[in-house]
């Protein structure tokens, strides 16, 4: 691995760790959870796709 992937993949963790702790407070709830995770989920791989296509 080159620094042009290691530096984007630890700041993309770090911002994951400053995020997840709210994220599962304010999603207590299962089904509340599971809607948000699947909204994301759907949102991540519309951008995967885009990026494939256009890269």
């Amino acid at each position: 691995m080159n620094w042009e992937q290691i530096i984007p993949s630890v700041s993309l963790i770090a911002v994951l760790i400053l995020v997840l702790p709210a994220f599962l407070r304010t999603n207590s709830k299962l089904k509340q959870f599971l809607t948000n995770l699947s909204i994301w989920a759907i949102i991540i791989i519309f951008v995967m796709i885009v990026l494939y296509f256009i890269i």
